[in-house]
């Protein structure tokens, strides 16, 4: 793996994961995976179904205490220091569970007291949280009675009672409608702002670049990589492609190809040229040069961008590469 940054914790590191090793039997969930997460980061993580994902946070949280590895939150290291860890953990399951014939008001003193807080202070952090998601009026309703996109609000609300300075949220966007969605994005980001710091995983790519600080890539047990979006980005440098849109159809795209450092030229469609460079090639430079060409060509073009990989692109990239 290139360029990844990981592995021993730093001062500011709240979760520091270090060679974390977990087997089922002969599949290998984990494998030596490194990564740390500052205090008050938004850390994305994502990857296949089996990639591992739900296995570092089941060991985060507690429900998995047998692996190999160093794990610590806050300083204390896990499982060991349960009980301190606890207080600061606010964890919300793919699966969302309550018993439905409780009201959302019932379900939230329970976890509330669970958590150790005061009967006084449950009271005080009901509404609290519940008018911050969005739930006032839901607070007398039974859970039966809840849409999907409440009730998994209502999971967030008791990951959030107790005030976490952590926050594990297990693929949290997954059976949401667009609104909801976006909601609960917001307030993820709020949470990010107060200095929550906050691993979470998702399938839908566009929302952890919407929220994420850093987003780390596993694949097959392994971290591929780790950085910010457009950390991830620089290192895909042999992406580098250059975009131009004619005014009308011609074969005169294909000159661009004589041009210095350009590897291969494509036109996906009539009047779109794809015009792909060389890794070490200085874009600029590139750019300077299809613009003289197609002054000396007389083409009209109606434009020219430099294109940056996606998330998908990225994504799909390294995830390949670990299959292959």
């Amino acid at each position: 793996m290139n360029n990844m940054s990981s592995s021993r914790s730093d001062d500011n590191e709240f979760v520091t994961i270090h060679n974390l090793t977990k087997s089922f039997g002969t599949f290998h969930a984990l494998n030596d995976v490194s990564f740390g997460i500052k205090e008050g980061e938004i850390f994305g993580y994502i990857g296949p179904n089996g990639a591992g994902k739900t296995t570092t946070m089941k060991i985060l949280v507690g429900l998995i205490t047998d692996f190999q590895g160093e794990v610590s939150i806050g300083g204390y290291q896990v499982p060991k220091r349960k009980d301190e860890i606890h207080k600061l953990l606010g964890y919300l399951p793919q699966n969302v569970a309550f018993q439905e014939w409780r009201t959302v008001n019932q379900a939230l003193k329970t976890f509330g007291k669970l958590s150790g807080l005061s009967d006084s202070k449950v009271e005080e952090r009901i509404p609290e949280i519940l008018g911050l998601l969005g739930l006032a009026d839901a607070r007398q309703k039974k859970i039966s009675h809840l849409s999907g996109g409440m009730v998994q609000k209502v999971g967030l609300a008791q990951a959030l009672l107790h005030e976490p300075k952590l926050l594990v949220l297990d693929e949290p966007l997954g059976g949401l409608d667009p609104l909801s969605r976006n909601q609960f994005k917001e307030i993820v980001l709020k949470l990010g702002q107060r200095g929550t710091t906050v691993l979470f995983s998702s399938h839908i790519l566009s929302d952890v670049q919407d929220v994420a600080d850093r987003i780390g890539i596993i694949s097959r047990g392994r971290i591929k990589q780790i950085g910010t979006l457009n950390e991830l980005k620089s290192r895909l440098l042999s992406q580098k492609t250059v975009q131009v849109l004619l005014s009308y159809a011609s074969d005169k795209w294909q000159e661009f190809g004589a041009i210095k450092n350009v590897k291969s030229v494509e036109q996906p469609s009539p009047g779109r040229v794809l015009v792909h460079l060389e890794t070490q090639a200085d874009e600029d430079q590139v750019v300077n040069d299809i613009v003289q060409s197609i002054v000396k060509l007389d083409v009209r073009i109606r434009g020219i961008t430099l294109l940056q990989p996606s998330l998908d692109e990225i994504y799909l990239n390294y995830v390949s590469e670990a299959e292959n």
